[in-house]
């Protein structure tokens, strides 16, 4: 079921959580097309084995990076199964002490932001942070209602909040990228890049660890859930135009790429996990050029007309 605030609740709440927010977003724009930069393991790493993509972490974590392993490995195996498909990947675990080593040069001081390095490499924390924590609401500033969803997706014993549930998902969001840029999908606009990828997170928790949906789903409508936004750009045409140099400004891009999380919601509730597949077959196939028209006709008639409609009716309410 889509989640919906009263259009006064959101704006005043978030504000002191945008920037960050934009900065983990804005890892799409400015890393998953590098796929030029080579990295030698700078750093002394220990190896996780018995997977099918390669595990890097750093000493003292290999719980964690277990962890994390099985998720993005039973991910792996369902969209295996799902679009026949299973890109090359290495995805490191990292420490404080290690991450300026690995990271992409532009976030080396920024530890726990999760981000694709190039189009096979991710680079994910090891440990809660100063960064992740700075996404976290003023619950006493919310309403009752948002407050308890609040709670339920990142609360902890003793009553404290930790974001790592929601920055855990988007590594699978990042892996996404690995997965289309590898097996040839033409995106044909940069909205459908990010949907897409958001597309395959959604239907993977939603089939298969539905538990952590709320940790999905209460962030993206927390900053973006509302038809009420002060910023200056909202079409998917301003979107369009402004992407490759983030000419919205990082902000205005994180409120899009919630949106686009919540837009991936509504079209797995509207179609189910098979919108997936056709989407990853249509996407395939379709590698010529073609106007909006044409492109969004393509993707009602061949896909699901909910995927068309993130398009049609992207400043209604619902898409």
């Amino acid at each position: 079921m889509a989640i919906h605030f009263p259009l006064t609740l959101v704006i005043t709440s978030v504000n002191s959580i945008r920037v960050a927010l934009a900065l983990v977003l804005l890892c799409n724009v400015s890393f998953a097309q590098d796929t030029t930069k080579k990295t030698t393991m700078p750093v002394p790493l220990e190896a996780l084995t018995g997977f099918t993509q390669k595990f890097y972490y750093s000493a003292g974590h290999e719980a964690r990076a277990k962890n994390i392993a099985l998720f993005l490995e039973d991910a792996g195996h369902y969209f295996q199964s799902e679009v026949g498909y299973t890109p090359v990947t290495t995805i490191y675990i990292l420490a404080p002490q290690h991450w300026k080593g690995i990271a992409a040069k532009p976030l080396r001081e920024v530890y726990g932001f999760p981000h694709n390095i190039d189009h096979a490499r991710l680079a994910i924390a090891a440990e809660d942070n100063d960064f992740w924590r700075s996404f976290v609401p003023a619950v006493d500033q919310l309403t009752p209602q948002l407050a308890t969803q609040v709670a339920t997706a990142y609360g902890k014993p003793g009553g404290s909040y930790s974001m790592m549930p929601f920055f855990d998902l988007l590594a699978l969001h990042e892996m996404g990228h690995s997965y289309t840029a590898q097996a040839g999908l033409k995106m044909h606009r940069y909205w459908m890049g990010e949907l897409f990828v958001n597309i395959m997170l959604h239907t993977y928790v939603a089939e298969k660890q539905p538990a952590l949906l709320p940790a999905l789903e209460v962030f993206p409508n927390l900053v973006a859930g509302s038809l009420t936004t002060t910023f200056k750009f909202t079409s998917l045409e301003d979107f369009e135009r402004l992407y490759t140099t983030l000419g919205m400004g990082p902000e205005n891009y994180g409120w899009y790429q919630c949106k686009l999380h919540i837009a991936a919601k509504h079209i797995y509730n509207a179609a189910g996990k098979k919108v997936l597949i056709d989407l990853w077959k249509a996407l395939k196939k379709h590698q010529e050029e073609m106007p909006d028209e044409t492109f969004v006709k393509m993707l009602k008639e061949e896909v699901h007309p909910a995927v068309a409609a993130v398009y049609l009716k992207w400043n209604k309410a619902d898409h």
